[in-house]
């Protein structure tokens, strides 16, 4: 099988392309992409007065979110081992 070439474009074609909602998957260079097979994604979904909560405590902490998130998790979880 013949290995297709990538296209090239300018940064501002990309970029109107991106607004525009155009797949870019053409434009990418995705061979050289290393997956970490070691994390996982999740998505979960909170109530917006939660996260404007989790946020507040975020920010007092001077953390983000998710990094919020996992601290508490890893605390939670070395409590019961």
């Amino acid at each position: 099988m013949k290995k297709l070439a990538k296209k090239n474009i300018t940064a501002q074609e990309f970029d109107k392309k991106f607004d525009a909602g155009e797949d870019l998957t053409e434009f990418l260079e995705t061979k050289s992409v290393k997956v970490n097979r070691r994390i996982q994604r999740v998505n979960i979904d909170f109530p917006v007065a939660f996260l404007k909560e989790l946020d507040e405590k975020a920010e007092k902490i001077g953390v983000a979110r998710t990094a919020l998130i996992k601290m508490w998790l890893a605390d939670y979880l070395k409590q019961y081992n």
